[in-house]
């Protein structure tokens, strides 16, 4: 796939000066809108996870005009409810030597020293905000004995800054956005449209004025116009098909934003998650996360000898490798994702997994359960403990769990400013859905911080600059009608078809092929392998593609085919993204990029930098936007 490199980028709406007083800074600079001008401007918000939904109820309660879409039956849905650990924050309550800065640079350092400084550290500064607007939402936070809130240790940290509900802390936290949403939909400030899936973005103007959505019961499509366009539509993990994402996670709604001129930024880093359960057939369509938080009290192991089929009760502990505490003693069995996941795969390399096909390592609780008792574990984990014992029939009080590294979160993302905003004047992209602060790795118990952040605090004041000069022109006709030909064009396309094979087979060949040759590991001849075979692959789908039903009714047929379509154009620029950056960074791993320890070699030289791909009709080109660092020194990542 040819591509070519286009200007630099730069980010002109970072603040400068001393970085503690960047974000004031800026909140002081925005332009304001008095209340009564707010009500005079719409702002639709697509999508109602943690983002979305706390993005609209703080508009919504500021005054403005919102207008929220979710493809869900209700945003109750939204895929931030399977969030199980927890969400950092640096509080200090254990007085254990955290702080803003530590946070800061343990989130920059995670990432492999791939995100920006001010954006990292703004993260860092809003996440104490978080837990005191979650708490007066009624969130139910885990407490200790005193009764203040509880936090425990998560990976890449050596600090106990993680907030708790047991491992249901996504499920509340969006219980308590959704709360703050529907107190706006009763006040008459946002409009809710539940089962309505966007298609297009409208640009008019040079602005982003509105999207194009499909009622997923009628079929009907509809027209929604506003001021600005915020979407808070998640990641694209599943183009892999096995990840720990909902099955209707998709990437539809930030690539139709792409493809209308918004930048994607770095879209070949995406996280695999050490702790899921292992694939256990070729019947799945999807895998379970089992969370990170049991890492504070399991120990990860496997046997010293390969092809040890014994039980792992009858293996001595002499004959046990905890392997991750030998190779990295500081950090042990909390270090980051993107290292845990590549040492667990290494160890099954070598003939010592366990379980079907060697695919798996021991998360083991025997000592834990020694040292604090049954009940304090099941305090912390059980509802998780129950979970992996109904998805597998063993007993983990019993028994060791079962783990194996699996495709969780993404990294990449449309790329925006310091102020959310994307390429497209007027569309603004939070959470997952934005290239994010996470650089080339996400610490755990970091996203529900980032989306929060992104949705209660940032947005609010950044679009409001943004929307100043508004209420802006009517909406150009011709540009609305432009897209909704497009969408119905598309639709026509996928049913005009009538192949022989399902989305979901394409759908099925496409994730294996990303996995295996851009999954944990990539080479030059993988990537290169795949950029062969996605376009044939694509090429075969749009000839051979099979869509029962009609567009004007429930088709979930039809929604799979428009997003598996997707997928390939996406997966296509995230291999290619892949081979160009030749390095290898916290969840890019190129295999010709190593140390003499296995470890992630970067290339700082040539590669600090975030990729930000444009799409061009003579092929992508790349711009290049440079990281650079003034409060942290780029040196190699150490966990040892």
């Amino acid at each position: 796939m040819k591509y070519k490199e286009g200007s630099e980028i730069r980010d002109a709406k970072a603040p400068s000066g001393p970085i503690e007083e960047r974000w004031e800074k800026r909140k002081f600079s925005a332009k304001l809108v008095n209340p009564a001008n707010k009500r005079k401007l719409h702002v639709i918000v697509v999508g109602t996870g943690l983002a979305g939904g706390s993005a609209a109820a703080t508009l919504g309660e500021l005054g403005y005009n919102v207008t929220s879409f979710c493809y869900q039956d209700s945003p109750r849905r939204a895929h931030s409810i399977a969030a199980q650990g927890g969400i950092n924050a640096a509080k200090n309550y254990r007085g254990d030597g955290d702080s803003i800065y530590r946070l800061f640079y343990d989130t920059v350092k995670g990432g492999d020293f791939r995100a920006r400084e001010s954006n990292v550290y703004r993260l860092a500064q809003v996440s104490v905000n978080i837990i005191d607007q979650a708490v007066a939402q009624g969130v139910p936070f885990a407490r200790e004995y005193g009764g203040l809130l509880d936090t425990r240790s998560f990976g890449g940290a050596q600090v106990s800054r993680t907030f708790y509900a047991r491992g249901q802390t996504g499920q509340q936290l969006l219980l308590g956005a959704y709360q703050a949403l529907e107190r706006q939909v009763a006040a008459g400030t946002v409009t809710m449209h539940t089962r309505h899936e966007m298609l297009d973005l409208i640009v008019s103007d040079g602005r982003a004025r509105g999207v194009i959505v499909r009622d997923m019961v009628t079929g009907e499509i509809e027209r929604h116009v506003a001021d600005a366009v915020v979407l808070a539509t998640g990641g694209y993990g599943n183009v892999f098909f096995l990840s720990t994402n909902a099955k209707g996670c998709n990437t539809t709604a930030i690539w139709r934003a792409h493809e209308r001129g918004a930048y994607f930024a770095n879209p070949c880093y995406t996280q695999i998650h050490p702790t899921c359960i292992p694939v256990s057939g070729e019947y799945q369509s999807k895998l379970t996360l089992m969370s990170e938080s049991l890492r504070n009290d399991g120990r990860v192991w496997v046997p010293l000898r390969k092809d040890d089929s014994r039980a792992p009760g009858d293996i001595p502990e002499q004959e046990r490798d905890y392997y991750l505490e030998r190779i990295y003693p500081a950090f042990g069995n909390l270090v980051p994702r993107d290292i845990a996941s590549r040492a667990a795969k290494n160890v099954c390399d070598e003939g010592r997994g366990v379980g079907p096909g060697g695919l798996g390592v021991y998360l083991d609780f025997r000592d834990a359960i020694g040292r604090l008792g049954r009940d304090a574990v099941e305090k912390k984990y059980g509802n998780l403990f129950e979970m992996y014992e109904r998805i597998t029939g063993e007993n983990p009080y019993d028994v060791p769990m079962r783990i194996y590294p699996a495709v969780h979160y993404t990294m990449g993302g449309l790329w925006v400013d310091y102020d959310l905003q994307s390429t497209i004047p007027g569309l603004f992209v939070i959470g997952e859905a934005n290239f994010s602060d996470h650089g080339a790795n996400r610490l755990g118990a970091s996203a529900l911080m980032q989306g929060l952040a992104d949705g209660y605090f940032v947005l609010p004041t950044t679009i409001g600059d943004y929307l100043a000069d508004g209420p802006y022109n009517d909406v150009d006709e011709e540009a609305v009608a432009a897209a909704e030909l497009r969408v119905r064009d598309k639709i026509d396309r996928l049913l005009s078809v009538n192949g022989t094979r399902t989305p979901d087979s394409f759908h099925r060949e496409l994730g294996k092929l990303m996995w295996d040759y851009c999954g944990m590991e990539r080479t030059e001849e993988s990537l290169r392998k795949a950029l062969e075979r996605i376009p044939e692959l694509r090429a075969e789908f749009w000839q051979n593609v099979k869509v029962t039903g009609t567009a004007e009714e429930l088709n979930q047929v039809l929604e799979k085919a428009g997003r598996v379509a997707d997928f390939f154009d996406l997966a296509e620029l995230m291999c290619l993204d892949a081979l160009v950056r030749t390095e290898s960074c916290g969840g890019h791993f190129r295999a010709e990029s190593q140390d003499s320890d296995g470890e992630a070699l970067r290339d700082d030289e040539h590669f600090a930098y975030v990729s930000a791909w444009e799409r061009a009709p003579d092929g992508p080109v790349l711009h290049k936007e440079p990281l650079e660092y003034e409060y942290v020194k780029m040196t190699q990542r150490s966990y040892k």
